[in-house]
C-alpha cells in the first residue's frame, strides 16, 4: 500500500508552472484583445491573475472561457505517452514533459509539446543505440536537454525555426561522440538548450 501511494501522480491541474509559461499565457490574451474577445479591463486583471498563478489549474482559469484560441479538454489533459522497443512518443499540451533519472532511451524519440515546458534529461538514460533521432515538434514552449560529457548531438536535420532560439552549451555539434542525438523537426516560438550537467554549485 506505501507504494501505491507514492507512485501516484500528481493532477496536471496542481503542477507547478514556470515565468515562461506564465508569459505565453499573457501572449494568448494580448490575441484575444487583439479580436475583441476581452476589453482592455479584462486583460489587465486577467493579466495580474495569470503572472501571479502558481499551479495550472490556476493559470488557466484566465483562458478557460475564450472561444477558439483554447480548448478546455487541452489545458486538464495529463501528458500522453505512447512507447514501443524503438519508438517513444511524448506528447502534451499545455503540460511540463520531464524525463531525467534511469529512463530507458529507444532509437526514436519524439517530442509534441504545445504551450508547455519539456525537459530531457539523458545523463543516467539508458541508452541502447549508438545514436537516437530526437524529432521535435514544439510550438511556444521550451525545450531543455541534458547530455553526458562524452555524447554529442546533431542540429542540421531541425527543418524549422520560427520566433525561437536554440543554444548548444555543449559545443558537440559535428564532433565525435556517443550516444549521439540526431535533432530533427520544428521549434515555432521557445527555445531549444543543450547542455552538458552541471558539475558544481558555481558551474
Amino acid at each position: 500500500m506505501g507504494e501505491e501511494s507514492e507512485t501516484q501522480t500528481v493532477s496536471p491541474r496542481d503542477l507547478r508552472v514556470s515565468d515562461e509559461e506564465r508569459e505565453h499565457v499573457v501572449g494568448v490574451l494580448q490575441k484575444a484583445i487583439g479580436r475583441g474577445m476581452i476589453d482592455l479591463d479584462e486583460f489587465t486583471e486577467r493579466t495580474d491573475i495569470a503572472l501571479a498563478a502558481r499551479t495550472r489549474g490556476e493559470l488557466n482559469a484566465v483562458l478557460v472561457d475564450i472561444p477558439g484560441l483554447i480548448n478546455h479538454e487541452q489545458v486538464t489533459a495529463p501528458p500522453a505517452y505512447a512507447s514501443s522497443d524503438q519508438r517513444l512518443e511524448l506528447s502534451a499540451k499545455y503540460s511540463s514533459l520531464n524525463r531525467s533519472g534511469r529512463w530507458i532511451v529507444p532509437p526514436e524519440l519524439v517530442v509534441r509539446n504545445k504551450y508547455g515546458s519539456t525537459k530531457l534529461d539523458f545523463t543516467q538514460a539508458q541508452v541502447g543505440s549508438p545514436t537516437v533521432q530526437v524529432e521535435l515538434d514544439v510550438k511556444w514552449g521550451s525545450v531543455e536537454v541534458t547530455i553526458p560529457e562524452h555524447a554529442s548531438v546533431d542540429l542540421n536535420a531541425i527543418s524549422e525555426l520560427k520566433y525561437a532560439s536554440l543554444e548548444d552549451k555543449t559545443g558537440s555539434d559535428g564532433r565525435p561522440g556517443t550516444p549521439r542525438f540526431i535533432f530533427s523537426g520544428r521549434l515555432h516560438g521557445g527555445s531549444l538548450n543543450i547542455r552538458n550537467p552541471r558539475r558544481g554549485l558555481f558551474s
